[in-house]
């Protein structure tokens, strides 16, 4: 993966997608509104917002799945309405649902992907071959997809989506609802296709993914675009705002911590506080242990994180985070991977 700071100097990279005040509506309801953004050859580019917030909308127009109600959507410079063909020779997408056909192998998936590709026999056949190894599914390449779980369907329709060697790569939530293994794998094939120079596009609503992987990252919400920035300079943005972590032992619950904060989340045995002022924040939970006993087993104070970025610009609380499980339970993306 490329440097994030290599994406600071705009001006000297091509653009390989733009989206250009790009609106859908359905009905009175507005899914997108007047998206606008620009995405570099050869970055990793996260698109960050909750379920609902307009982001698998997004990647159905910027690939042509859909028209746009305004706006235009490009990619290497062409509008994806009016050289549809062309583009998606250059484009792989996997949406979100997969796009499998369980009654066939894996094999003859790829296959069949090739064919609508035009990609030639022979190079199908050596691309099928080193992408199902890369997957790990190449001893089950003669079983139907019917029998594999979720990650492996998931990685198929990644490997489907490569079968041309596209330029560019969209990922609509690549990772949601598969295992850790599954997870690590993915992400591992992906940042690689990133730095042998695909650039990449993906959606999530997971805060760590984003952190971890892109070198820039956009954050949506309701259907708007509310910033845009590498993820570094997008915690500096938010200055002061920091957090607290702490455990006691015995382990309170939530409810009793609450009179302290209502912005509180558990991790673990740990709670994790989001504040504007640590000192009278730590003051009121130093308190709250001597008249309940408890005995403070670690205190720190946290920097800010992107989830604290993302709280902030979304107007959610850290606990609207953990209901919507925008954070893996394994980590809350503070430390990269």
């Amino acid at each position: 993966m490329k440097d994030a700071s290599t994406f600071d100097e705009v001006k000297e990279l091509k653009v390989a997608i733009e989206a250009r005040g790009l609106t859908k509506q359905y009905g009175e309801f507005t899914a997108v509104n007047g998206l606008n953004l620009k995405v570099f050859d050869g970055e990793f580019f996260g698109l960050l917002g909750p379920n609902g917030a307009g982001k698998t909308t997004t990647v159905r127009m910027l690939t042509g799945l859909i028209k746009p109600t305004k706006g235009e959507a490009l990619i290497m410079g062409a509008n994806i309405m009016e050289r549809p063909l062309d583009i998606k020779r250059i484009i792989g997408v996997v949406p979100e649902v997969s796009n499998i056909y369980v009654e066939m192998t894996a094999w003859e998936n790829l296959m069949f992907a090739a064919e609508l590709y035009d990609v030639p026999r022979g190079e199908a056949v050596e691309r099928a071959k080193m992408l199902l190894e890369v997957f790990g599914l190449y001893d089950r390449r003669h079983d139907k997809s019917a029998n594999f779980s979720k990650g492996m369907r998931r990685r198929l329709a990644i490997a489907m989506a490569l079968i041309h060697n596209p330029k560019v790569l969209f990922l609509d939530e690549p990772t949601s609802g598969l295992d850790v293994q599954s997870t690590r794998n993915i992400r591992e094939v992906v940042r690689r296709l990133n730095r042998d120079g695909v650039t990449v596009f993906m959606t999530t609503h997971f805060i760590d993914e984003a952190d971890n992987l892109c070198n820039r990252v956009g954050i949506i919400n309701k259907g708007q675009l509310v910033t845009l920035d590498t993820p570094e300079k997008l915690k500096q943005s938010i200055g002061g705002r920091l957090s607290v972590e702490i455990a006691f032992q015995p382990t309170p619950s939530l409810e009793e911590l609450r009179e302290i904060s209502s912005d509180i989340v558990k991790t673990g045995d740990k709670f994790i506080i989001h504040t504007e002022n640590p000192s009278t924040t730590l003051s009121g939970l130093v308190k709250l242990a001597n008249t309940k006993e408890w005995r403070i087993v670690s205190v720190r104070t946290l920097t800010p994180s992107l989830e604290d970025v993302f709280v902030k610009l979304t107007g959610l609380t850290a606990v609207d985070v953990e209901r919507l499980e925008l954070v893996r339970p394994s980590g809350r993306g503070r430390s990269r991977e």
